[in-house]
């Protein structure tokens, strides 16, 4: 886009397509950019507290944002959950926020229905066009919304699938010379695979893999040369969990992501950006391989009495989504049919290495329905 959002993309920018700004100058870096990239920001404080893990994790309310196939081995008949995220307050953003709402529904053993919506605010924006002249103020939003369904294939593996309505504002409708900008919209699908090998105590081996974010591109004018990757990507992670007794449980997971963009091509070669702006999303899938786009992450949870929870991560990415580093926390309380999680994202860095993200905090109401009445 030639419009300049002077403010409120920076909270995009942060968030996932950030080159550090304390690498060294000489080197070269295969920057992979994408358009709404809040749907990269983990909506769930339980996974806000382990380092970002949730494709392998147990099941809970909130699944369908990392791997919609755990549904099926939740145990409850029915469950909802809500988070607020205040995002990049470090900054001194008041007005940047994520809300998210996900819940399920289980009509019988080996299959659950699940729906969630996100909504981003961007804030109070103002826009100017390329030659700096005022185009006024716009408040600026993006949000998803999903319906999936998972089944079981097996007692220990399942199967599942969303299919996803993204829509983003950024400028509203705004003209400038020889351009019309307006608001952008796309579908997108995810799919996902759990394995859940545990007795019945709970102890014993979880993996997933999923899919997600697979769709059309968006585009924010009607060039079709100016369209923009969604944010899809690979997720494969795997953990344990030890049940010591009836009162103490400790689960370890770890998570590989896999940004399925292609990156940017050189700035000099406008016949490439011209290419890469209208190539078809297979297409770009398929080149995304040549990417270095990573992140890694580890997630540790110690529950005590199934009443309280303790959690500690870390999450690393490569130098193209932003070389990110941080360490993250959490607590959570369950009390009969309710649950409360928080989460924080402990700061590191100084100056202008200072990780933009620091003291993020995440909060989450879960509640669930049980099958028996206990």
């Amino acid at each position: 886009m030639k419009t300049i959002l002077k403010r409120g993309y920076l909270a995009a920018i942060c968030l996932c397509g950030m080159v550090s700004s304390y690498g060294q100058a000489t080197e070269k870096i295969d920057i992979v950019s994408t358009a709404v990239p809040f749907l990269r920001i983990s909506p769930d404080a339980r996974a806000g507290g382990m380092g970002e893990t949730g494709v392998s994790t147990s099941p809970n309310a909130n699944s369908q944002f990392y791997n919609v196939a755990k549904y099926a081995f939740v145990h409850d008949l029915s469950g909802v959950s809500a988070t607020y995220t205040p995002w990049l307050k470090d900054l001194g953003l008041k007005d940047v926020y994520l809300a998210s709402v996900a819940g399920y529904y289980k009509p019988g053993e080996e299959q659950a229905f699940s729906a969630s919506l996100r909504y981003f605010s961007l804030g109070n924006i103002e826009i100017s066009d390329a030659d700096g002249n005022d185009l006024g103020h716009q408040k600026s939003s993006e949000l998803g919304f999903d319906l999936g369904y998972s089944r079981k294939l097996t007692a220990n593996l399942s199967v599942g699938a969303a299919l996803r309505y993204i829509y983003s504002n950024l400028a509203g409708t705004v003209s400038t010379t020889g351009s019309m900008y307006k608001a952008g919209n796309a579908f997108a699908a995810d799919l996902g695979v759990y394995y859940n090998k545990v007795d019945e105590a709970g102890e014993g081996w979880h993996a997933g893999a999923a899919l997600t974010n697979l769709g059309s591109k968006i585009g924010y004018t009607n060039d079709a040369t100016q369209k923009n990757y969604l944010p899809a990507n690979l997720a494969l992670g795997a953990g344990y969990s030890w049940v010591f007794n009836e009162v103490h449980k400790i689960s370890l997971h770890g998570e590989i992501n896999k940004l399925m963009v292609p990156k940017l091509p050189d700035a000099s070669d406008s016949a490439a950006y011209a290419k890469y702006g209208s190539e078809g999303s297979l297409s770009g899938l398929f080149k995304s391989f040549g990417n270095s786009a990573m992140a890694y992450s580890i997630g540790s949870e110690y529950v005590y009495n199934r009443l309280y929870a303790l959690r500690l991560g870390y999450y690393t990415d490569s130098r193209s989504m932003g070389k990110r580093n941080y360490l993250t926390a959490g607590v959570g309380i369950n009390y009969s049919m309710f649950g409360v999680n928080f989460s924080y994202l402990v700061p590191s860095g100084s100056g202008v290495t200072r990780n933009p993200l620091s003291n993020t905090l995440r909060f989450s109401l879960l509640f669930y329905m049980s099958k028996e009445a206990k």
